[in-house]
Parts: structure tokens; sequence; C-alpha cells
């Protein structure tokens, strides 16, 4: 089980006149601290040419030593269109990049229930983008809300080895889950991005575990993450979800045991939840 971002970080708090370079070290430093991989640059661009994925891609990789992954809006909600997205994501490789994460804002998609020109649009856009960029895993992020109305095979048109959505958002997406085949990666978004929220691993394991369930997936195929950005928090309630993401992923590769005493036992015990109250069974 593996744990990412799906989205920037707010600004961490050095100094105003703080370069680049060390805004850059921060957020990387964060999501090592919690055991995060694949790291992003959490969209804070470095080097000489901020707004270039490819160096910024490059800066983030050359200070660590785990993986990377660079995030590119996609060609449709993202307004750049199919041929400057598809040239982009061939830099990358070029560079040397592993793993490219397509992000697609769902409200950006316009599609409506049983919209074929819309599903049709996305199938053929995906499959151009993706084709010929062999020995890349290629993930395709759906944030904002509900992509069910695209359908699993018109969102998996591409070559994506993996679907990343947002159970925040968009609930119905765990029917994308669902449908996805069990040979493909599926990314959890399932850590609300309000300041607010509770954290507690409780659905964050639930959510990890229903995904591996499906299609015969299995917890090696499954990844936790945010179900969104965290840009708009300040930075230590940003830090604190990223422990807590870190942590859930950790706990959910732990032995039963561990996870009993680490959870709500209303969680785990229906005739405590039931009752309202716990009594932690007697040890012989």
């Amino acid at each position: 089980m593996f744990a990412t971002l799906l989205g920037p970080l707010p600004r961490p708090p050095l100094p105003d006149d703080a370069a680049p370079e060390a805004i850059l070290e921060a957020v990387i430093a964060l999501q090592m601290e919690h055991g995060l991989e694949p790291l992003t640059s959490a969209g804070r661009d470095a080097g000489p040419d901020p707004g270039d994925p490819v160096r910024s891609w490059r800066a983030a990789a050359a200070r660590t030593d785990r993986l990377v992954k660079a995030v590119v809006d996609g060609p449709i909600s993202g307004g750049a269109g199919l041929e400057p997205v598809r040239r982009t994501l061939l830099g990358l490789a070029a560079a040397g990049c592993t793993w490219i994460e397509v992000h697609e804002a769902v409200p950006g998609l316009a599609v409506g229930p049983g919209d074929p020109v819309a599903q049709g649009r996305f199938a053929d856009t995906h499959r151009t983008l993706t084709s010929g960029l062999d020995g890349v895993h290629l993930s395709l992020a759906l944030i904002g809300g509900s992509a069910e109305a695209l359908g699993i095979d018109a969102l998996l048109a591409g070559t994506y080895a993996s679907l990343a959505v947002d159970l925040i958002e968009g609930p119905d997406n765990w029917r994308l889950v669902a449908a996805a085949p069990g040979d493909r990666g599926i990314i959890v978004g399932a850590l609300d991005t309000s300041a607010d929220s509770g954290d507690g691993p409780e659905l964050l394991l639930w959510a990890a575990g229903y995904a591996a369930s499906t299609a015969g997936r299995g917890g090696t195929r499954v990844g936790l993450a945010t179900a969104g950005s965290l840009a708009h928090l300040p930075w230590d309630v940003a830090a604190r979800k990223v422990a807590r993401l870190g942590a859930a992923a950790r706990l959910a590769d732990s032995m039963p045991g561990q996870i009993r005493e680490a959870v709500d036992p209303r969680a785990i015990d229906i005739r405590s939840a039931a009752l309202g109250r716990y009594r932690r069974a007697r040890r012989s």
C-alpha cells in the first residue's frame, strides 16, 4: 500500500524572499518524512524555467532518491488541447520520468448521463495522447466530482496503468473502481481536503480494503491519496493531513492486531457500534 498526493500543497512557512528551490525542498521533505511515494513537486516549481513540466520534474527528482511523478493537466479540462499535452508527455518520457499523472478536472469535462459524444471524444483524445509511451506508468486522475457518466471503457481507452479518483466530491466514482479491470491500479482519493475533516484512519483503511477487493486487485495495486488540492489550507493543517495519509498507508500493511489497536473499535466491532459502547475481549 502506498500514499501520494492528488494535488498541490500550500506554501511552506519560509521567509517571503525564500528561493523557489527552498520551497520545493520543503514540500518534498514533508512528503518524505511521512513515507509518501511517488512524490510530487506539489505545485512548487523551481529551476530556470518555472512552468515547464519537464524542468519542474527534473528539479524535484534531483532532490530525492525516491520515485517522483510528474503531474500534467489533461487535454480536455486543462484547455491546452491534445498536441501540446502530448508533447509534454513525450518530453517527460525522454527525460527519464517513469510515472506521469494526467489530471482531468471533472467539472471541466462537461459530460452528462448517457452522452456518447462526450464518451467518444474522451476515449479518442486519451487514446491518442498516450499511444507509444512504453516504459512509463501512466495514471489518469479524475478530481472534483464524479466521472461515472463517461464509463470505464472511455476512461481507460488510453494506456493507463492506474486510475485515481476523488471519492469525497465524487462518491459515485466507486462504481468506476468496481468496474476497473483487476490489472489496473487504483488510487483512492479518500482523504478529505476540508480544514475541519476528522481524518481518522478508519475511512482510509476501509477505502483501501474495498478497492483491493474489487476484481481481485489486491493491496499491491492500491494507493491512498488526498481527494484533490491542499493548497487552500494553512501549512500546519495540510502537513497534519499528509502525516495522517502516510500513517494510514503504513497501517494498511500492518498485522490485524495492530490495526485493531489503532482504530475506533466501533469501526470493526458491529455489536459495539450498535450498542454505542465497546468492551475489549478478554485475553486468555
